[in-house]
């Protein structure tokens, strides 16, 4: 069997596996950069939004609990140092009480009806919310 002279053999160097290895670690410390978390520091805090403006900023441990009204509807929030929770509601759905407590860094209570959203911000997660693998 002859080969095509016109078609040279390819055939791999050193040169060639130091790049496939530098593309290697790339790809990985990009995907690294993507989807390990992201470090927050400082303490948490409670951000209540109503109809789109946000209307209080407190740190969790100094906040006691407020009173929210927005579009006809009052959400009252309470709060123990530790989370924050929507003791009482006069929407039709009620999915903001029975969201219960949040207390840790990005989770929220969104009332719809009423358009207000109370979201916690700020201090490092304790630990991972989900685990894939």
């Amino acid at each position: 069997m002859s080969t095509n002279p016109s078609r040279p053999e390819l055939k791999w160097n050193r040169y060639d596996v130091i790049v496939a290895a530098l593309v290697a670690l790339l790809a990985v410390a990009v995907a690294l950069w993507f989807y390990l978390p992201k470090v927050r520091s400082g303490e948490t805090t409670v951000v209540i939004s109503a109809g789109g403006q946000e209307t209080e900023r407190v740190r969790l441990s100094d906040f006691s609990g407020t009173t929210v009204t927005c579009n006809g509807y009052t959400l009252q929030i309470d709060a123990d140092g530790d989370g924050v929770w929507v003791s009482h509601s006069d929407c039709p759905t009620q999915d903001c009480v029975h969201t219960g407590h949040i207390t840790r860094a990005g989770q929220s209570i969104v009332c719809l009806p009423a358009q207000i959203i109370i979201h916690l911000e700020g201090a490092a997660n304790d630990g991972p919310d989900v685990i894939v693998g």
